[in-house]
């Protein structure tokens, strides 16, 4: 578990350094993690994006101070990195509800968003299967929506790309011409600050011509862990997510390696069953 006490100590570096120039790149180095890696990690295990969670204890700690100091709006604003007295109100009314000014003048109640902690639990009382897969690039077709990940925007929009695409046709078209992965749903081109991506469902390339609407994406070369997932959709998918980056990950010799994620539906059986069986693929380096 020596990579989750390396997030607490990246999570005491940021709480030291709100005032500061916060880098992910110099969180992420705390974290002994490459960048991407910590982003992923911090993200899967938090809820969170690292610089969603920066701005809300900004302005938790700046709403604290400024009701409690005498401190001038503009004086706090720039304390705590905005470039202006509008975007600190503007971040400041997303989360509580109110201006600065007004925080100020009148006794109103305040949101908290307080420091994140990690409670090391050593699980390890249930198995968890992988295998390492060496596979060379190859293309996918299919169609996809680019969707925030703030707030678990990217959840709720993916499972209704999928509710949709089963509902006017697309995913039992893609299923006739499916390659040996089946149907796949990878998630690719993470921004720098991880708060958008693209949501593909798609197939590997079979023949020349692609369908009307879809799109052709390159799937590049790479090392995958591989894990395997039993149970009903969609609830049985979250859950080895979670076991991956909370257990897997911290207790092995690896890392994210930067490059698209994919959950892979093998099977043909109805995806409500106890026992319909699926997998997660992701791209893999060693630390």
């Amino acid at each position: 578990m020596e990579g989750l006490h390396r997030m607490i100590d990246s999570i005491e570096y940021i709480e030291n350094n709100l005032e500061n120039h916060l880098a992910i790149e110099d969180v992420a180095e705390i974290a002994c993690m490459s960048k991407f890696h910590f982003q992923r990690m911090f993200s899967m295990l938090t809820g969170y994006t690292v610089s969603e969670y920066i701005r809300n204890r900004r302005i938790t700690v700046a709403a604290q101070e400024l009701v409690h100091s005498r401190s001038k709006v503009i004086e706090v604003a720039i304390k705590y990195g905005y470039e202006s007295p509008e975007a600190f109100t503007k971040a400041f009314r997303k989360i509580h509800g109110i201006s600065p000014s007004t925080a100020k003048k009148t006794s109103q109640p305040l949101k908290a968003f307080p420091k994140l902690s990690f409670q090391i639990q050593l699980k390890g009382d249930v198995e968890m299967d992988y295998k390492i897969v060496e596979k060379e690039s190859f293309s996918v077709v299919g169609k996809s929506i680019r969707t925030s990940t703030i707030g678990g925007e990217n959840n709720r929009n993916i499972a209704a790309f999928w509710k949709e695409s089963n509902q006017n046709g697309f995913v039992s078209e893609l299923a006739k011409n499916c390659g040996s992965l089946g149907l796949i749903g990878i998630c690719m081109d993470f921004d720098r600050e991880q708060e958008n991506l693209t949501y593909l469902i798609g197939a590997e390339k079979k023949i020349e011509q692609i369908p009307d609407g879809c799109e052709e994406r390159e799937i590049p070369a790479a090392s995958w862990a591989v894990f395997p997932v039993t149970g009903a959709m969609p609830d049985a998918m979250p859950r080895v997510w979670d076991r991956i980056f909370s257990e897997w990950f911290p207790s092995t010799g690896y890392e994210h390696a930067d490059g698209p994620e994919m959950e892979v539906y093998l099977s043909s059986g109805d995806p409500s069953s106890e026992d319909y069986y699926s997998e997660i693929w992701i791209p893999i380096k060693s630390k």
